[in-house]
């Protein structure tokens, strides 16, 4: 869709981006755009301006209007040049953009079991608002300048001591605040990885991770997560094939699978990492609603060859965006350079409240409150799916997430166009897929929300 660029309208370059999506694949054929109400939100423009754009849309061919039900995307225009250049990262990773467009957008009445955190009533009784009296009355003065580039000094305290918890032996100087896990996995990649490198994954995996690596131009190599951890004979092949240098894996609270790493498989994995000089980045951001018991990679390794990395995103607020890197002193140290060069500093303002209520016994309790809910949701979650009839890949006492497939449903994206139609959100199994023209039967669900009617009713309507 071409406009004079000098000239375009507003609504024209809206039209023209969403058209650009659709022919590089990011937006496939049968795939619905967001609402008229959900495409202002997200992106500020006037109502008027959207419909504007998806006229220009329409009129191209591009997409069609399905009378009560929105614009839904055509069949792209045909390329004759299959042998064309190679789209550019970011093309390569807007379909994990596009996706985690969705999980953001909270739509009234609808039900959202393909999304990522807990309920907020779940957090609520963290009472933030207490805490940040408590900061502005606690050095006020100091708010007002950048603060450490390895973080919070009192916080990176409190996260020492939290580590020992875990079993894991950590200095001050071994930490590196960051802005929640994403931006500790997006510091390590800036760090490591070059265009065309390989890098390890775990598939199914964490959907976000993959995105960050096609924006880098990394080579993604996958390997099977299974029910007690990642496949290590497909691992062992990989590393004496490959030589990569970095693994991205999780130990609890897999996402998208629920599954915890057995501590035989976590010895494996070391095994292997220190035959091939590997790093194993440890995303456990999901530490907090598991037991401290689960196995932990970094706490049998003890930081040698790991780098473990967390989060306060889940557990206490998305909004503060405070989490953490920790391993070896010199490579926590480059990649505080790294998060230097990027945003300057580190968020004093939201690292001072977590270290205030991570001091607090009120914490502790707020975890024990927690954990309890979720250990609560995944059993009532589990017996939905059991009076559905779904297969559940593991079953977990406690998980955010279960993975599961229903019957008669071999392509999970069929089962999220319909449900979405009927105001369900789900994560289909091929976004966690490192191939995305895989066909998975297999579906991410937020055991919080699975006993909400809308999901049993859009569900028994289409099987």
């Amino acid at each position: 869709m071409a406009f004079p660029l000098h000239r375009q309208t507003l609504a024209q370059r809206v039209a023209a981006s969403i058209a650009e999506q659709i022919a590089e694949g990011a937006l496939r054929q049968g795939d619905k755009l967001p609402s008229l109400r959900e495409y202002t939100r997200l992106h500020g423009h006037s109502k008027n301006t959207v419909i504007t754009a998806y006229e220009y849309l329409a009129a191209e061919g591009l997409i069609e209007a399905r009378h009560g039900k929105g614009f839904f995307v055509c069949a792209p225009p045909e390329n004759d040049d299959d042998t064309g250049p190679e789209p550019p990262p970011y093309a390569r990773a807007l379909d994990t953009i596009w996706m985690m467009r969705q999980q953001f957008v909270r739509e009234p009445g609808h039900s959202h079991l393909g999304e990522g955190f807990p309920p907020v009533e779940w957090l609520m009784d963290m009472r933030l608002d207490k805490f940040s009296r408590q900061v502005v009355r606690s050095g006020v003065a100091t708010l007002f300048r950048y603060g450490d580039r390895l973080g919070n000094i009192n916080l990176r305290q409190q996260l020492v001591r939290k580590l020992a918890g875990y079993g894991i032996s950590t200095t001050t100087a071994q930490i590196a605040t960051t802005f929640g896990a994403n931006h500790g996995m997006d510091l390590v990649i800036r760090r490591f990885v070059k265009p065309g490198d390989p890098v390890l994954v775990e598939s199914p995996g964490y959907y976000p991770l993959f995105g960050k690596l096609q924006l880098q131009g990394a080579r993604m190599l996958p390997v099977t997560r299974q029910v007690d951890g990642p496949d290590t004979e497909q691992l062992a092949r990989l590393l004496a094939r490959e030589k990569p240098r970095l693994f991205f894996m999780q130990s609890a609270g897999h996402n998208p699978t629920g599954t915890d790493l057995s501590t035989a498989k976590a010895e494996r994995i070391l095994a292997l990492a220190r035959r091939h000089n590997l790093i194993v980045v440890e995303n456990d951001a999901m530490a907090d609603f598991k037991l401290s018991s689960c196995t932990k990679l970094a706490a049998l390794d003890q930081l040698k060859r790991t780098l473990y990395i967390g989060s306060f995103s889940k557990p206490v607020s998305a909004a503060l965006r405070v989490g953490f890197v920790a391993g070896d002193e010199g490579l926590v140290s480059e990649l505080a350079d790294v998060k230097m060069l990027l945003h300057t500093s580190s968020a004093e303002y939201s690292e001072r409240l977590v270290n205030i209520i991570l001091r607090e016994g009120h914490y502790l309790r707020h975890l024990a409150r927690l954990q309890k809910r979720l250990r609560e949701a995944t059993e009532r979650g589990l017996a939905v799916l059991d009076e559905l009839g779904a297969e559940v890949f593991h079953r977990p006492d406690q998980s955010l997430y279960v993975w599961a497939r229903f019957p008669g449903i071999d392509d999970a994206n069929e089962l999220t166009r319909h449900c979405l139609d009927k105001g369900v959100m789900l994560a289909p199994g091929s976004i966690f897929s490192v191939d995305r023209t895989k066909i998975v039967p297999w579906t991410r669900l937020n055991v919080a929300y699975l006993d909400d009617p809308a999901f049993r009713a859009a569900l028994l309507d289409g099987l």
